[in-house]
């Protein structure tokens, strides 16, 4: 099996923890987050792999929490203890999933180019998951570029 799968295996059974609402929602973006990074990873010649396996990872500390108060930092941490769980990443990956995690919220700064990815691939999802909802103003600009790379204008 795959680290994604087995990387999935653990996200799920952490969310059965999390009231029925918020789980389906928790899942849908998780899931729906790791598509759009496995998409944009390929697209410029990352590893797709390590960008879905953040993606899956970088809101589990507001999942679980309740609270998206300072979530990113929090996520890495998290991130970092579910990979020793998982105990399939080497040092330097889980370095890279847990930077990916730390920046994801800082839409506004550019960082290196896998943190870039993991937050592209959360503002596709929530930019496209419910188009009656106005872009979020630190996220419009993220969202053109997107639309431009991708051919969507």
């Amino acid at each position: 099996m795959s680290r994604l799968k087995d990387l999935r295996k653990i996200i799920d059974a952490k969310l059965m923890d999390v009231d029925e609402t918020k789980r389906n929602s928790a899942v849908a973006h998780l899931y729906g987050v790791s598509l759009a990074g496995t998409i944009i990873a390929k697209k410029r010649g990352l590893d797709p792999e390590l960008v879905s396996m953040a993606a899956m990872l970088h809101d589990m500390a507001a999942y679980l929490s309740g609270s998206y108060d300072d979530h990113a930092h929090k996520g890495a941490v998290l991130a970092k203890e579910i990979l020793g769980e998982l105990n399939q990443t080497d040092e330097e990956e889980t370095a890279l999933i847990c930077s990916m995690i730390y920046h994801h919220d800082d839409k506004l700064i550019v960082d290196s180019p896998y943190d870039e990815a993991l937050k592209d691939a959360d503002v596709i999802h929530h930019c496209f998951n419910d188009l009656s909802k106005p872009i979020k103003e630190k996220e419009q600009k993220r969202f053109d570029s997107l639309c431009e790379e991708f051919g969507l204008n």
